[in-house]
């Protein structure tokens, strides 16, 4: 049964690990993550992006799959359903779908408006036992068309959203999505412990969390880090087993053309990789 991810991120804030939100892309994605979930014994969040909904051909398929799974697979686990960097009409979209978790990214919106729509969607999450995530300061890189330049959110900005009663807040502290650039300059601790004294108690996320140093990940999680978003480095590695396995030609060999076959490379990259994060982050055997 899918749950909210406010319960599983208060018990990492107050235990000192992360969870990971993994986002998905398909079966395999699913499957994979859901599995290496079992196996540690981690809560895990499912992230869904506007752009992979879609792909997926939209939320009532997401949902119908990952719950339908969950059964079938025996996941006995915390699990959160969670809708990432969502605009406003995609917040209600996921809710109607049976979504337990849900992002608005109004951080691209004057303070004003951003405040005006998350008290909103804040009040209708509770009402239904969703947990609601919102962000200050963009997030640098891409996300489905949502672009931001790695800025560092202004702390008493962060407790203005804070105070709207939102479950977990996203505070931009240097870090981007996809790949990090070589002149990257690190995450700005500064940053974070400000948003945390100006916060309090609420469980803080770190999007981006491909090719940030294990040791930068650390201390972030120590300084109120409950949450952190992994995507690209799934994506990296599922795409190097599986051309890998075709140019070695496996695909010629038998019925090596067997999806099933072609895409297995793929999946077991993206197990290990779940499964090194949630040992970085410190979630095994936290369910």
């Amino acid at each position: 049964m899918l749950v909210s991810a406010k319960e599983m991120l208060e018990k990492a804030r107050d235990g000192k690990y992360a969870v990971g939100q993994f986002n998905i892309n398909n079966l395999e994605w699913t499957k994979a993550i859901l599995l290496t979930a079992q196996e540690m014994n981690s809560p895990v969040i499912l992230g869904v992006s506007c752009g992979a909904g879609k792909y997926m051909t939209g939320y009532k398929t997401v949902v119908g799959m990952v719950n339908g799974m969950m059964e079938e697979l025996n996941i006995t686990v915390p699990v959160a359903l969670h809708l990432d960097h969502g605009t406003y009409d995609q917040c209600y979209d996921c809710i109607k779908a049976g979504f337990t978790s849900i992002m608005f990214d109004g951080s691209h919106f004057p303070i004003e408006e951003n405040l005006a729509k998350t008290k909103e969607l804040v009040a209708v999450a509770h009402k239904l036992g969703l947990s609601i995530e919102a962000e200050v300061g963009a997030i640098g890189g891409e996300e489905d068309g949502v672009i931001g330049r790695g800025e560092c959110a202004d702390p008493q900005e962060c407790k203005t959203i804070a105070d709207l009663g939102v479950d977990i807040l996203a505070a931009g502290i240097g870090n981007i999505h996809g790949v990090y650039p070589a002149n990257w300059e690190g995450l700005s601790f500064e940053t974070l412990e400000a948003v945390k004294k100006a916060v309090g108690d609420m469980p803080l996320v770190l999007h981006g969390g491909t090719g940030i140093p294990d040791d930068q990940i650390t201390k972030a999680i120590s300084l109120g880090v409950a949450k952190i978003n992994v995507n690209t480095e799934c994506q990296l590695v599922f795409a190097e087993a599986t051309r890998k396995y075709i140019e070695e030609g496996k695909d010629e060999q038998g019925k090596g053309y067997d999806p099933r076959k072609l895409l297995a490379p793929g999946f077991e990259a993206i197990k290990a990789t779940v499964k090194e994060k949630m040992e970085l982050f410190g979630s095994v055997d936290k369910a």
